[in-house]
């Protein structure tokens, strides 16, 4: 689950990490008032969507005065950004953040992930901040400092140290830096966070240490644990079919192409991606209905495939382990009973009584096109587009 910026510096600020002054608005009557309240002769206004790259989109503005930001956010509110985040539909802008800029001696970056190679929360900071860190560290990854710690929730504090120094902090910014440090990791052990961001890190000119920008993402898994962070999900800010299959119980991300995807199993839906890019065509999304699906998996998740207008041709690749092949084609039909689908349909299904459910499919009033092997069936839904390729 994203938080939006404004929600990561209400948890930084509970955390004991220092921000800029600010205050949400969410419609542009309320900007002159707010601006008023922070004060100051130079304001930032910054559009809140979940993506990055939001100031060269136009969503980061300098203001000076009150006057000036309530027009900017004004101008803000209602705008579409794109991003190379949000993909050519872009996001509208609901809410803003107005802060209070700071005169900036230096921007410097910090983040705490999940490093999957190492299976251990990663400590990641550099003194080129302000900028994309992906090249940083393609292009100077020296300049990237690299820390390990656990899974116990405390991180040592030479640890903090040692990325304090890295980043040629001493004396007493040096301490700051370090207790920010300790405190973001503390934040992310106790919240479940998969990421914290802080991108700048800013020096001012006074010789504070403030995270003017802030990111951070919780662990789907891991709200059970946290009712006081469920509230904070925005859903406008995320696709609605991926919103309506956590409610179905299915793993689904939407994608830009024109096929749509039905698989069991993670590794075999991105085998089925990878084949049907190799004989050049675009997945319209990645769903799995996992190895246990039943009847009722089945018809929810062939919804979803038919919910997005964009599917033009539907691959169903289906491997019986757990599942039984006859039970999915089954759902299949019922599934078909509620919905028209005009779509080609690609079926490959190996496995547990495999044979009887390709007996199913082809005695069915639809026409069906079943597949020999995944390699065929990533052939013929690509022939199967209406137009071909693309």
């Amino acid at each position: 689950m994203k938080l939006h910026e404004y929600q990561a510096k209400e948890l930084f600020s509970a955390y004991g990490v220092p921000v800029p002054r600010g205050k949400l608005i969410t419609n542009p009557w309320q900007a002159y008032d707010a601006a008023v309240e922070i004060g100051g002769e130079r304001l930032v206004v910054k559009a809140q969507i979940h993506a990055g790259g939001r100031g060269k989109a136009g969503g980061v503005k300098l203001a000076h005065g009150a006057e000036e930001a309530a027009k900017l956010a004004e101008e803000m509110f209602g705008r579409v950004l794109v991003t190379p985040q949000t993909g050519p539909a872009g996001k509208k802008v609901g809410k803003i953040l107005l802060t209070e800029a700071v005169d900036i001696e230096k921007e410097y970056y910090l983040a705490i992930l999940v490093d999957r190679t190492a299976k251990k929360p990663a400590i990641m900071a550099s003194a080129e901040g302000g900028v994309e860190i992906e090249q940083v560290a393609a292009r100077s990854p020296e300049k990237i400092i690299l820390e390990h710690g656990s899974f116990t929730g405390d991180l040592p504090p030479f640890t903090a140290r040692k990325i304090a120094y890295g980043l040629g902090f001493t004396g007493k910014q040096a301490g700051a830096c370090t207790k920010m440090i300790q405190n973001l990791y503390r934040l992310f052990f106790e919240k479940d966070c998969s990421l914290v961001e802080v991108n700048p890190l800013v020096l001012t000119k006074q010789g504070d240490l403030l995270a003017v920008d802030a990111k951070a993402a919780i662990d789907d898994n891991a709200l059970a644990r946290h009712p006081e962070l469920r509230g904070l999900r925005d859903f406008d800010e995320e696709e609605p079919l991926e919103i309506l299959a956590r409610r179905y119980g299915v793993d689904y991300v939407k994608l830009d192409g024109r096929i749509g995807c039905m698989v069991n199993g993670a590794g075999l839906a991105m085998a089925t991606m990878d084949l049907i890019k190799l004989n050049g065509g675009e997945p319209a999304n990645f769903l799995d209905i996992k190895g246990g699906a039943n009847k009722q998996n089945v018809i929810n998740a062939f919804k979803l495939l038919t919910a997005d207008e964009r599917v033009e041709a539907v691959l169903i690749n289906i491997f019986g382990g757990i599942v039984r092949c006859d039970m999915v084609a089954s759902g299949i039909l019922e599934a078909m009973k509620e919905i028209a689908v005009k779509a080609p349909i690609v079926v490959r299904i190996e496995g547990t009584n495999a044979a009887e459910g390709r007996r199913i499919l082809k005695e069915a009033d639809y026409p069906f096109i079943v597949a020999d092997s995944l390699a065929d069936a990533a052939r013929k839904v690509v022939a199967a587009l209406p137009g071909g390729k693309r």
